[in-house]
């Protein structure tokens, strides 16, 4: 029997857990220097009974927060029933989910696929405008992230990502944000799908106008090239659904994945009804994708955004929080952006000892690039965690940590 077989778990310090983790795992991660234990509501704690407000949400995948009640009670029924299930049978739970699913889709897009995590539902997409199109080559924009998988990582931006599996598999070019004529200048003859995110998250917390997604749209249909919209991120925190049908505009392809079901690993292709024709039977498939207890996580996840009217949330609450931030007229800040609770702070320095005060002063927040701090909070949160923030962030600007 090993330590880790033996062991009560409950015991170990921060110290342990964290030697355990850097000599055991790939050091792909840079770790910060807590380990979190326990969550309840808008909180995390760590291995020392420390409490933290959580403005991360684990990069946005948990919107309930942690240890919703009505959650773990939906997860916790499902995991006496059934807990796996391949698709190729049907499944009560997947039904209901698929139907829910259809209140929020925009119309149109009626047939999905149910994978994993983000970057599978990024590879259903690339794959099914490929099939469907007959062509291989896709449009991305500057900044944008859709994922570290071979198929995923040809339409994400960032060099530091691509450079070590070059070449990629799928061709592609990279053209400024914001801009349709540069999109349309990129489109030709060989073009599957251009693929944008409404609200760029790893790339700084950047905005979609509404006037370039209706421009990108109406160039793409004209031009017989699918739009793919990733809103993998964006989805469901940005006071909608879906951040692009909000702005005005109905893709080919919607993706998304984080928030939709509080933390449990789902990915969601929302495709037409043509797009869905034209994928061979057999073509694609996931062993664990739509699985009985993903889907009644998704399931509850949504309903309870609809019961709780967390969207509103979201934007009333985003709105505010950036606003208090600007009003704050710090110095030390560039810019502040953001959609619902999807809000970025460009500083005038590296992000990281900001970070790393807001860290100290009780508060887990992201980054977004090397200037950006970046905050993804559960949508459960009400005007307390507004204010504790806010506080926090003033006070770690001014320097008083």
């Amino acid at each position: 029997m090993t330590d880790l077989q033996t062991a009560d778990v409950s015991t170990w310090t921060t110290e342990h857990i964290l030697e355990l983790e850097r000599g055991k795992q790939i050091p792909l991660y840079a770790k910060r220097d807590i380990a979190l234990v326990r969550g309840e509501g808008s909180y995390l704690f760590d291995a020392d009974g420390r409490r933290y407000l959580d403005a991360m949400s684990n990069y946005g995948v948990a919107p309930l927060g942690h240890a919703h009640p009505r959650f773990t009670a939906a997860i916790v029924d499902q995991l006496g029933l059934l807990t796996t299930g391949h698709q190729s049978f049907g499944n009560d739970v997947r039904a209901a989910l698929l139907d829910e699913l259809s209140r929020i889709a925009p119309e149109g897009l009626s047939r999905s696929f149910l994978s994993n995590s983000g970057a599978e539902a990024v590879e259903a997409a690339l794959k099914f405008a490929q099939v469907a199109t007959g062509r291989k080559k896709i449009v991305a924009a500057r900044r944008g992230y859709h994922g570290r998988s071979l198929g995923a990582l040809s339409a994400t931006a960032d060099k530091k990502y691509r450079d070590p599996f070059e070449p990629l598999p799928i061709p592609s070019i990279h053209v400024g944000f914001n801009d349709p004529e540069v999109v349309a200048a990129a489109i030709d003859d060989e073009t599957a799908a251009v693929i944008l995110e409404p609200v760029q998250g790893e790339g700084g917390i950047h905005v979609a106008d509404d006037g370039y997604l209706v421009a990108v749209r109406e160039v793409t249909r004209r031009r017989g090239v699918l739009l793919i919209v990733d809103e993998i991120q964006s989805g469901f925190r940005t006071g909608a659904p879906f951040a692009s049908v909000a702005a005005g505009i109905v893709p080919d392809i919607i993706l998304t994945a984080k928030a939709l079901a509080n933390g449990f690993p789902i990915g969601l292709t929302l495709v037409t009804e043509e797009i869905s024709g034209s994928v061979p039977a057999g073509a694609h498939g996931s062993t664990f994708g739509g699985n009985p207890l993903a889907t009644r996580a998704a399931l509850e996840t949504l309903r309870i955004f609809r019961d709780d009217r967390l969207h509103d949330n979201a934007a009333a609450l985003g709105t505010q929080i950036m606003e208090r931030i600007e009003a704050l007229n710090s110095p030390a800040i560039r810019a502040v952006r953001g959609k619902g609770l999807m809000i970025g702070i460009e500083l005038k320095q590296k992000a990281t000892p900001v970070l790393r005060g807001l860290q100290e002063r009780g508060v887990l927040a992201l980054p977004a690039g090397n200037l950006v701090i970046r905050f993804l909070p559960p949508m459960i949160w009400g005007q307390a965690q507004a204010d504790e923030l806010l506080i926090a962030v003033e006070d770690v600007l001014s320097g008083n940590r």
